[in-house]
């Protein structure tokens, strides 16, 4: 059969509308999940801890599946490595309300970048130090708890400028945290920096060995380096070779998420059927 990759993209690059019309666009351009932070796709209602009752799931669930759309991941993309105490409570709250609410909307996994050791989420040599890791670890130990209970998957997604930035440190967090709720969302491009993009196709290839078994779900950019560092683009904009990792999704994970991330309302159809014919022609 030949459609078994489910092509989304980030809810929040869609063009604004309130959100049931949004849902509703989404499905027309063709997309079957998307990539929803509550907060940069819906103004017309609060999306606070408090605000997300099994009510507002059930009510956003029942949106979703009318309009043939999977979430395929709840983003809550905070820093778990925060140093102040206050600052880090209040993070590992909204967590924690998300993993209660992906458990209600029936969602794929809630997803999280992997932080820095700081208060402004900077990106600081310091972020690949061994004591920002350790940092990290404990910090995510009580949310993957939390998710267990829930029967909620959380995925962590490596990044070259945060604190798991390489696959060999990913595979490091998910061996020490030994939990079947703490997943792999990969990200080709975040892997790369203007340091080592020109060994792309081995780096992928070393994410897929080490990870592949535990990747939950993928995101779809592509990258142009200017000025010493890399400008993320949409897929077919860029010098991304896709070559190992639609190969992989094909051969490994049937009809696994996969959303494309820094489109425009303007490309993301053209980026969607670029995409969508590399992966049909493999």
């Amino acid at each position: 059969m030949e459609e078994n990759m489910q092509l989304g993209i980030r809810l929040h690059d869609t063009k604004k509308l309130p959100f049931e019309e949004r849902i509703a666009n989404v499905h027309e351009l063709g997309f079957a999940c998307g990539h929803l932070a509550p907060g940069k796709v819906i103004s017309e209602f609060p999306t606070t801890d408090e605000a997300l009752t099994p009510g507002l799931a059930m009510y956003m669930k029942n949106v979703f599946a009318k309009n043939q759309v999977d979430v395929a991941v709840l983003g809550c993309y905070l820093n778990l490595a925060n140093p102040n105490p206050e600052q880090l409570a209040k993070i590992t709250h909204r967590y924690m309300a998300h993993i209660r609410f992906a458990s209600w909307l029936g969602c794929g996994v809630v997803g999280t970048e992997t932080g820095a050791p700081n208060e402004t989420y900077t990106a600081v040599p310091e972020c690949h130090g061994e004591e920002a890791l350790q940092t990290f670890i404990t910090n995510l130990r009580p949310v993957v708890k939390y998710a267990e209970q829930m029967g909620v998957v959380m995925a962590i997604e490596p990044v070259w400028k945060h604190i798991v930035y390489n696959p060999a440190r990913a595979r490091r967090v998910l061996d020490e945290i030994n939990s079947p709720n703490l997943q792999i969302i990969l990200d080709p491009v975040n892997l790369l920096d203007y340091c080592n993009y020109k060994d792309q196709v081995a780096i992928v290839d070393e994410a897929i060995d080490l990870l592949g078994e535990d990747v939950a779900m993928v995101h779809l950019k592509d990258f142009i380096p200017e000025d010493g560092k890399l400008r993320s683009v949409g897929c077919g904009l860029g010098q991304m070779d896709y070559t190992s990792v639609l190969k992989f999704m094909k051969e490994r994970k049937p009809f696994i998420h996969a959303t494309l991330e820094d489109t425009t309302p303007e490309n993301n159809v053209q980026v969607k059927n670029f995409i969508q014919g590399l992966y049909d022609n493999l």
